[in-house]
């Protein structure tokens, strides 16, 4: 499986499209192969370069209409992403607190997630809380879906989005939609893993292996975050910024606090 962002990193570098960045993000997010098909056609039409550069991914690799299910929604290589809300204040943590404190906080999200979800599909929910808000949301902005109604029960529709012509059939009767999109049997298989007790560790077997000796001069001396060492890319936009310039002069360099004309200003106002 690839990341997703690292596609549309490499589609930024190689045509410098920045109006075609959401569309290849959306290609990739499509879930069903009709949805995948339209927007793929929608890439085509702003040049056949664009398309070429893609068919040359698998896409099952990237497309989650054709991934079979394996990545669980999950459209980045590096999972950790998604959870750095859970490890925030955990990084200064010399390494056996940052292990177990990793350890307990993930332990921690996946029982209490696991938990959730099976609430709600006992109270007789099909999809999750996050969902459920959008789709209240989504009634009020439903003018422009057009709605069949295939049975006598009212169970079986099938629904027209207007703007796009995507169609999608509801089966309410087997709570299945054709979009397939976050229903709650699927959330609860995402924390099906379970974490095990780590137990007492006077009982853990002994460790035979190398043992792992830090080198006294890659320490760290200076104190505060350490500058960021990491090459920016064209994905990093935001943080691209200009250099800071002083707000008392207006020139680059240095901040209000160090600057020379404010060192100045009270002498002169004294003065008068």
């Amino acid at each position: 499986m690839f990341c997703i962002r690292h596609i549309e990193s490499n589609f930024l570098r190689k045509f410098k499209a920045l109006y075609l960045q959401k569309l290849v993000i959306n290609i990739g997010y499509s879930r069903t192969v009709r949805e995948y098909e339209v927007r793929y056609q929608r890439l085509r039409e702003r040049g056949e370069a664009y398309t070429n550069w893609l068919n040359r991914i698998s896409r099952k690799q990237y497309a989650l209409a054709f991934d079979g299910g394996y990545r669980w929604g999950h459209m980045t290589t590096n999972l950790v992403e998604c959870i750095n809300s859970v490890l925030k204040g955990a990084r200064n943590f010399p390494i056996t607190a940052l292990v177990k404190a990793t350890f307990y906080r993930l332990n921690e999200l996946f029982t209490r997630k696991r938990a959730e979800a099976k609430a709600r599909i006992n109270a007789g929910h099909v999809f999750s809380e996050l969902v459920t808000t959008k789709l209240h949301a989504n009634q009020l902005a439903s003018r422009n879906i057009q709605v069949n109604c295939f049975d006598r029960q009212n169970e079986v529709f099938e629904v027209r989005e207007m703007p796009s012509g995507l169609e999608y059939a509801v089966d309410l009767r087997r709570h299945q939609c054709d979009c397939g999109e976050f229903q709650m049997d699927q959330v609860r298989r995402v924390y099906r893993a379970r974490f095990r007790p780590l137990e007492n560790p006077s009982t853990w077997p002994a460790y035979t292996g190398l043992r792992f000796v830090p080198n006294p001069f890659l320490r760290r001396m200076t104190k505060g975050r350490p500058r960021m060492t990491r090459f920016l890319n064209e994905m990093d936009t935001r943080m691209l910024r200009p250099p800071r310039r002083c707000r008392q002069c207006g020139a680059e360099g240095h901040s209000r606090s160090r600057c020379r004309r404010s060192a100045g200003a009270p002498a002169d106002h004294n003065a008068q």
